[in-house]
């Protein structure tokens, strides 16, 4: 995701024929339902969280920018297609949009989640050839949101499930969140963990710069909740869980050599109390439970260097749509020096096994 400025897409010329689809694996989607109720509860004072009043009380505004935004999130069918014919890209794996239920008060959140999966479900099942979908949950009641995630795998056919970072604050490392953990894991189903803006209690350093949303704020928040996963031991207690995450991996890659080395130095001083050995080294599980996406990092030199580090089998396509979405991206990332092979892995293999498609 990103609140940079969306863009009209026309018809570009890919750089070669292809035999494998395109597919996009974090293209955000709202129910009309959901974008009402935030406008209602931002004007009740309800949700007084300062990162979503910046994030939607923009979005629901009245500019050219917030409408047209708003007008295509709803939107799961011809329009969406449209965009995603004149780009190149064949499937769209749609998600819940930041944050989700996950900034209401648990009675809202629970009937939401459900409500946005059944209308999620009728979009696919009208168009199954291009859309797939993940299940959104309430991680307000983690025993609920299990059973979400079961409802989701095994009666709506979902390929995965949408967490948009925080809840109210609240990181999926405290153990009370794990039922979630345990019945992603059992139903071999993986997690998106996607940005929402920082919590309330990190917020304000970014908002008062304009740094709060994806230009800086939602990588460092969702950064260090992934890296907070990883160091509380999740992935020793669950290690088949699967975590895709975006972005590149919201920085992380690149601080694989320190994240180790500190952390190593941390477990033996027993400076901090929630620090505690590992099984593995933090890049390890980097490596072995994570997935990476370059939505919004179209980019060659970002895109290898990541490939290099985790691994090009764990690097899959997104386009970010409609908050960054340009036709000519795809075309830019057709046309950069990788094996047949490599781009067939890239814009379709490592999707369809990673999510079961």
């Amino acid at each position: 995701m990103t609140d940079g400025q969306t863009t009209s897409v026309t018809p570009v010329t890919l750089s070669f024929s292809t035999d494998y689809r395109r597919i996009a694996v974090e293209e955000a989607w709202a129910p009309k339902q959901l974008l009402d109720l935030y406008r209602s509860e931002l004007a009740a004072g309800n949700i007084t969280d300062p990162g979503f009043r910046s994030l939607w009380g923009y979005y629901l505004g009245d500019t050219e920018r917030a409408s047209s935004l708003t007008e295509r999130i709803v939107e799961a069918g011809p329009s969406r297609i449209a965009a995603m014919d004149a780009a190149g890209i064949d499937v769209q794996i749609l998600s819940l949009t930041a944050p989700g239920v996950q900034v209401l008060a648990k009675d809202i959140a629970k009937p939401m989640a459900e409500d946005a999966n059944d209308l999620l479900k009728q979009s696919v099942d009208a168009y199954p050839d291009r859309f797939s979908g993940l299940t959104a949950v309430a991680p307000q009641d983690p025993e609920h949101a299990a059973q979400e995630i079961r409802r989701g795998h095994d009666k709506l056919g979902f390929k995965g499930v949408i967490i948009n970072s925080h809840t109210h604050g609240e990181y999926l490392d405290d153990k009370k969140f794990w039922p979630i953990f345990e019945a992603a894991e059992s139903l071999d189903t993986p997690i998106y963990l996607h940005p929402t803006t920082p919590s309330a209690q990190m917020i304000q350093p970014y908002v008062e710069a304009g740094l709060d949303g994806a230009i800086f704020g939602f990588a460092a928040d969702t950064g260090l909740h992934l890296l907070r996963i990883i160091t509380s031991g999740v992935f020793d207690r669950f290690p088949n869980l699967k975590i895709v995450v975006g972005h590149l991996g919201e920085a992380l890659p690149y601080w694989l050599w320190r994240i180790d080395f500190m952390h190593a130095i941390a477990v033996r001083t027993q400076r901090y109390s929630a620090i505690k050995p590992l099984e593995l080294r933090p890049s390890d599980y980097l490596k072995r439970n994570i997935w990476y996406t370059s939505s919004g990092m179209p980019w060659a030199p970002a895109l290898n260097f990541v490939r290099d580090v985790v691994g090009k089998d764990r690097v899959m396509f997104a386009w970010d749509y409609p908050y960054q979405y340009d036709a000519q991206e795809v075309a830019d990332t057709d046309a950069i020096a990788w094996s047949p092979e490599e781009k067939k892995a890239f814009f379709e293999g490592t999707a369809e096994r990673v999510f079961h498609l």
